[in-house]
């Protein structure tokens, strides 16, 4: 069964100009693992700064496997550290 999975960031304009090569370094690792379908990423206008990405897995195990790369968790470590804060994760799946 396919999940999506929200990844939400705080953002300001000075963490954005550093953190938009790491989003876009991890999209292309994400886009050549096994059971990745989709992302985008979107940018808050109604309330605090944020960065949301939406993924959409083939599956729940392909999702942890993405999870648990050294690759994905080296570039991750480098985002919290520039924004202070951990990155939020929500996995959904159809209803």
């Amino acid at each position: 069964m396919p999940v999506k999975v929200i990844i939400r960031r705080p953002a300001s304009a000075e963490t954005d100009v550093f953190m938009a090569p790491l989003l876009e370094e991890l999209r292309k690792k994400a886009m050549q693992q096994k059971g990745y379908i989709s992302g985008e990423t979107l940018k808050r206008v109604d309330g605090p700064a944020e960065t949301m990405v939406i993924s959409t897995w083939r599956s729940m195990e392909d999702w942890k496997n993405w999870m648990a790369s050294r690759e994905r968790i080296d570039i991750q470590n480098k985002i919290d550290t520039l924004i202070g804060k951990e990155t939020l994760y929500e996995i959904y799946v159809p209803k």
